[in-house]
């Protein structure tokens, strides 16, 4: 019936037409409108219908718009109001969907409104093809659309979760519309609920805040909506919140850009033109191992994979259309987003049209003129991709500070104020050269990027800033040391400026404070062009470990030092080689003094990643050096938990203690700090559960439950992990808990729990600093004898904290007016500078240099040094 699809659509448009308008004519004080839907397709363009085939695809994206755009025009034809895709269990299919609506309306010259209601398919929480909400709103927002919501699959209770997340991060009007429960063969209607219990459920989401819209899908009848109607009657309507611009990137899994988020690692090994390896695999068809490649380096941190196959003797765009359709089979992978890179715009659209996330495009530039360079920005929004924007024009690529900051507003302006391109989705690439050339124009390249990045993210609005970061040290090839301390020291210097991502190797990145002071002067010399021979001087030392690789400057002086020491270095530089030895030797060394072994853990090994803390904090060490030496900590704990156990069965200590269930809150990847509270809660005799990462609360309070859990414990790294805490706190209340709260992660802190998480529920709630802190706390809240004592200090602890904080005062404020009133009042025109005393160059001889100390402000001195 393919060849029935405009007839279809035409005809269903104009009957509802027709019913529509009958009935606003007896009503004309309530407007009835047409919704022209379009459904998902029985084919999905993100999974293979072949399992043994994970490539292949029985659709792809051309074919849907083809499909759509006639679904389209039969639709407006036939007198819909508005467009409605639903049921979107894949986001690729939906994408198409939404390219073929925005591109009949360019043609045509005319808008309606959109709405969008994706379909979570089971108790995962996820679409078919495997996208959180989040994910799945990130991947289609770019359509405008006038509501975003679910329907299907699931009946309203089981929905409340996952339309909850999306009212709560969606910028628009959402909207529901369940089934009547699952479905129940024996029911009537085939599905389980009365017309009053879906009401109930929706009326629960309207009063909570969820919804602007609600209605019903399979097994819901007139009986069904009346009902749901009725109970609509006389409430508000969820607000719109408003929602801070940030760059909103999806693959399975969100990764959302603000101006305050961590760097971004954006790995490189995926890219044939920067990989002799991948590009081997990739040239002999190995798809296997270099889908190994990719995977590599998600499980190394990187957070978005680029992916480039510009190669002379590739088929690039089949290239690139195979690796990704591979790896969206590979959940692992497919849950970051991916950077298309391509000096060719006919591989990156080939790219977009695989890729069921928001990707980032890698790039578009002016370089063939302002008229191309708007096209790929338009296609490039239409399939809800972000842009990097070279800083190329028709002159070539800005090679000085001011040609980078001029083509990068001329770009940006373009961008949002012809293109209406989202400025929060601007990346600007500044041009990564390379330093230490030789060539004295080539001097100031680094300090140059660094310099316009500063510029950039002060003037151009929600603009990020990226750059390859390989190309800075590719005058020192084949020597690994100054290559690592260069990418090292200028990453550090870069991030500090606003740099927001960069393409990187970690195989390439050291700690910044690890970097021989004498390398780092001279590395810092030529970044910073601090002096006209920078770069012959850096030259001369390299020459001095050259082809002698890594080793050549591997100091195994820290060998020598005390046990506790190496262990922290060990952590600190991620070196396996001798952790189990050195843990060997400290546990001998604490039991000889009377100790136990878990007091390794406790003592030396969290000193050291209290360290690996304190430099990740202070962006001197990046997330792939922190992935290192939670290894290392893992294998050191490995080691140790045999003479732990032993101890507590040596002891007659093997009744626990207590439940505790552990977890990394619903958005957030990171799960070291939990990992290790967990091991020192469990070497303490406490029974862990352990949920994992990115676990939603509906999840948390299953297993609570099912375990019958003592208490509850959250963890999270990234600013938003504060709200999903406060969130679940909220949900504990609604679900009548009582059980104790911990929250933990690098940003939280005792006021943040006391203020914005500790009020939302009357159980206690306590924040845990580190992993040191936790059996304390726990053997506290748990003792018969303690609890009470300990829960009213801590009640009372908060209540002096949010006193303090309720009662800062920020600035007070007057009205513009006023303030322009204040203003300091110079009658310029009859103001007179006075003369200085003297004019030109005055030389001071033999002057006493103890009265010239003790007239300078040392202060930037210190700064700078």
């Amino acid at each position: 019936m393919a060849d029935l699809v405009y007839e279809l659509n035409v005809e269903a448009a104009r009957l509802a037409r027709s019913a529509a308008d009958a009935y606003e004519a007896k009503d004309a004080a309530r407007p009835r409108f047409v919704a022209g839907t379009l459904g998902p397709t029985n084919r999905t363009a993100s999974i293979s219908p072949d399992v043994n085939d994970p490539g292949f695809r029985n659709i792809n994206f051309d074919q849907l718009v083809t499909t759509y755009t006639e679904a389209v025009r039969g639709l407006i034809d036939g007198g819909a109001d508005l467009l409605l895709v639903e049921t979107i269990f894949d986001t690729l299919n939906a994408k198409a969907a939404l390219f073929a609506i925005d591109q009949y309306f360019d043609e045509h010259g005319r808008r309606l409104p959109i709405m969008i209601s994706g379909t979570i398919t089971d108790a995962s929480g996820r679409t078919l093809s495997g996208q959180t909400p989040e994910a799945f709103w990130n991947s289609v927002r770019h359509a405008r659309p006038l509501t975003i919501g679910l329907n299907c699959a699931l009946g309203a209770k089981l929905m409340r979760p996952y339309i909850e997340e999306i009212s709560q991060v969606a910028d628009t009007f959402v909207c529901a519309y369940p089934n009547a429960g699952l479905p129940n063969p024996l029911a009537p209607t085939g599905y389980d609920e009365l017309p009053a219990q879906t009401a109930e459920y929706l009326l629960d989401f309207a009063k909570s805040g969820f919804i602007n819209i609600a209605g019903g899908c399979c097994g819901t009848t007139p009986a069904h909506i009346r009902a749901i109607a009725q109970a609509m009657q006389g409430l508000t309507p969820r607000q719109v919140p408003q929602i801070e611009k940030k760059t909103r990137l999806s693959g399975l899994e969100p990764l959302n850009i603000g101006d305050d988020s961590l760097f971004v690692n954006v790995g490189e090994r995926t890219n044939v033109t920067g990989s002799r390896g991948f590009a081997k695999l990739i040239l002999a068809g190995n798809y296997a191992e270099a889908v190994s490649v990719a995977r590599q380096q998600v499980e190394s941190g990187a957070q978005v994979i680029d992916i480039n196959m510009d190669e002379a003797m590739l088929d690039s765009k089949a290239a690139m259309t195979t690796f990704l359709s591979l790896i969206a089979s590979e959940p692992d992978i497919s849950r970051v987003p991916v950077m298309i890179d391509s000096s060719k715009w006919e591989v990156i659209e080939a790219g977009l049209k695989c890729v069921q996330g928001k990707a980032i495009v890698n790039s578009i530039s002016m370089k063939e003129g302002v008229e191309p360079f708007t096209q790929q920005a338009r296609l490039a929004r239409r399939y809800g991709a972000a842009v990097v924007v070279m800083a190329f024009d028709e002159k070539g690529q800005a090679d000085t500070y001011q040609r980078r900051i001029e083509i990068a507003k001329k770009a940006y302006d373009i961008l949002v104020d012809e293109v209406g391109f989202p400025a929060e989705d601007i990346i600007i690439d500044p041009n990564i050269f390379a330093i230490a050339t030789g060539i004295e124009d080539h001097n100031r390249y680094a300090i140059d990027f660094i310099e316009a990045t500063r510029w950039i993210r002060q003037h151009l609005r929600h603009a990020r800033v990226s750059g390859g970061l390989s190309n800075v040290s590719f005058s020192f090839r084949g020597n690994d040391p100054v290559r690592e301390a260069i990418h090292t020291a200028f990453l550090y210097h870069a991030i500090k400026a606003g740099l927001t991502m960069a393409i990187v190797n970690a195989g390439q990145i050291g700690v910044y404070d690890e970097i021989p002071k004498e390398l780092l002067e001279r590395v810092e010399d030529i970044i910073f062009d601090r002096r006209p021979d920078a770069a012959e001087r850096m030259v001369v030392f390299a020459e001095t470990v050259k082809g002698k690789g890594r080793a050549a400057v591997e100091d195994l002086a820290w060998r020598e030092a005390p046990v506790a020491e190496r262990l922290t270095h060990a952590l600190v530089k991620g070196i396996t080689n001798w952790i189990v030895e050195d843990t060997e030797e400290m546990r001998q060394q604490i039991e000889a003094a009377g100790g136990r072994p878990i007091q390794v853990i406790e003592g030396p090994l969290m000193d050291g990643m209290n360290v690996v803390g304190d430099l990740f904090g202070a962006g001197k060490m990046f997330l792939p050096q922190v992935v290192k030496s939670a290894r290392v900590m893992k294998q050191a704990v490995a080691h140790l938990v045999p003479y732990i156990e032993a101890e507590k069965a040596r002891l007659g200590d093997l009744k626990p203690k207590g439940k505790i269930v552990l977890a990394t809150v619903k958005g957030d990847v990171h799960d070291i700090g939990k990992n290790i509270v967990a091991v020192v809660l469990q070497c303490n005799n406490y029974e862990v559960v352990n949920l994992g990462v990115m676990v939603p609360w509906k999840q948390i309070a299953e297993v609570a439950e099912r375990e019958k859990a003592d208490i509850i414990g959250l963890s999270g790294l990234i600013t938003p992990s504060l709200e999903e805490m406060a969130h679940n706190a909220r949900e504990m209340q609604r679900a009548g808990m009582t059980i104790p709260l911990l929250v933990g992660g690098a940003t939280t802190s005792r006021v943040h729990t006391a203020v914005k998480i500790a009020p939302h529920y009357a159980g206690p709630v306590v924040w845990v600093p580190d992993a040191s802190r936790c059996v304390g706390v726990c053997s506290s809240l748990l003792s018969d004898d303690q609890r009470k004592g300990y829960v009213g200090d801590l009640a009372a602890d908060y209540e002096r904290i949010r006193e303090q904080h309720a009662g800062k005062k920020g600035p007070e404020l007057i009205p513009l007016a006023a303030a322009r009133a204040n203003a300091l009042a110079t009658d310029w025109k009859a103001y007179t500078p006075p003369k200085p005393e003297m004019l030109g160059i005055k030389i001071l001889k033999n002057y006493d240099l103890a009265e010239i100390a003790r007239q300078i402000d040392w202060g930037p001195f210190f700064q700078t040094w």
